[in-house]
């Protein structure tokens, strides 16, 4: 009995784990596997509701991965390349229109007068002298000297004053005036030819050939020349042969452009002469009415370099006559201008005198002292730095600046 007793409740036991066993297994199966590790979403906040007339029918916006958030924000922080905008082309230089030859002389005039009178007052001061004892026409002498007048004018006028202010006896300041004006005028020389020649009689341009040491004034005289030219009509070209200066070419191509006149240059140190050539070969096909040759400004201590100058006025003159040679000089170099003369002058036929830097200064009389050492006349003044500080020289109009009113 005990043992039947056992076994029925070995059996209950067995059949109840056995339940357990089959109920769990089955609560196994319900259950789905565990979905595998994934990428966060990241969703879009909701719109804003919109309220009256203006609310819309938006449709909900796709859900972005954390990847295409980023996206955008990578691109925006990338570098990016820079935008390389297209070279402009330079635009023409606007042509300028010189003023007129006739309006720049009074202007000139003026000034020339303003900055020249201390000569002609000093002079006059001395000569209204009640008493004129050699003491005085000392004075007279050294103020002419220091004008730079040169020796032997200045000796030729104080004996020409010296005799009409003792025939003149009673001077009144009106009768000094008139007596010293006419001294100094017949001094400066009211004969020359002072026209700067620029017409070929063939039917070839007037060429002109501009000389002179560096610091002179040179190129920019020539560039002022053109514009001189222009001015009154004629056509120009600009042979840059100054080849052994920084930036010569340039200057006088800057000069010619602001006139709408070409500039024929080559490389730098290259031959002057060729230049110069092609220079008249070009204005020759275009018709023009001058050609302004720029040479260099070789320092005159240098006899190998005036060779070269005398190479180029040589190969000029396979085109043609050279019209006119004109020196520039620095009116306040005195005696150091008159050895450049010299020198310039057994090299090249010099044929006209411009005297730059005359403004400011009381030097005026460099204008007598080097048209006696050459024999040629001063053509041209420089009052200034100005583009149309360029006049011809008269005579008359220097003189009256030198007396002052």
């Amino acid at each position: 009995m005990d043992i039947l007793i056992l076994a029925v409740v070995i059996a209950l036991v067995a059949v109840g784990a056995i339940s357990g066993l089959v109920v769990s297994s089955r609560k196994k199966k319900q259950l789905p596997p565990p979905a595998p590790p994934s990428t966060p979403t990241i969703t879009a906040p909701p719109a804003e509701p919109q309220v009256g007339e203006d609310a819309v029918e938006t449709a909900e916006e796709p859900r972005r991965t954390i990847e295409e958030v980023a996206l955008p924000e990578a691109e925006a922080a990338a570098p990016k390349a820079p935008v390389v905008a297209e070279p402009e082309a330079p635009a023409a230089p606007e042509i300028e229109v010189p003023e007129p030859t006739a309006g720049r002389l009074v202007r000139l005039r003026a000034r020339l007068a303003r900055s020249q009178n201390s000569l002609g007052k000093g002079l006059l001061t001395l000569l209204s002298r009640e008493h004129l004892d050699e003491d005085t026409w000392e004075e007279i002498e050294e103020t002419l000297l220091i004008a730079d007048v040169g020796v032997v004018p200045t000796q030729e006028l104080v004996d020409r004053l010296r005799e009409r202010v003792k025939v003149l006896g009673t001077r009144t300041p009106a009768e000094l005036r008139t007596l010293l004006k006419e001294e100094l005028l017949t001094l400066v020389g009211t004969d020359f030819d002072r026209a700067v020649r620029t017409e070929s009689g063939a039917d070839t341009p007037g060429v002109v050939m501009v000389v002179g040491v560096n610091g002179t004034g040179k190129t920019t005289t020539t560039g002022k020349l053109a514009r001189v030219l222009v001015a009154d009509g004629r056509s120009v070209v600009l042979g840059a042969a100054d080849t052994f200066r920084a930036a010569a070419a340039d200057q006088l191509q800057t000069w010619g452009e602001r006139v709408g006149a070409r500039t024929v240059r080559g490389p730098e140190g290259g031959d002057p002469a060729s230049i110069a050539y092609d220079a008249v070969k070009e204005g020759i096909a275009e018709g023009a009415d001058v050609v302004l040759i720029d040479t260099a400004g070789r320092l005159h201590t240098k006899t190998g370099l005036m060779d070269e100058l005398g190479k180029v006025k040589r190969v000029v003159e396979k085109h043609g006559p050279l019209d006119e040679v004109l020196l520039v000089l620095d009116a306040t170099t005195g005696q150091n201008g008159l050895t450049q003369a010299r020198v310039f002058a057994e090299v090249v036929d010099i044929t006209g005198i411009v005297l730059t830097k005359l403004d400011g200064t009381a030097k005026g009389g460099i204008v007598v002292a080097v048209q006696r050492e050459l024999g040629v006349p001063v053509k041209l003044i420089g009052l200034g730095e100005g583009a149309d500080d360029l006049a011809p020289f008269e005579p008359e109009a220097f003189v009256d600046a030198l007396i002052g009113d």
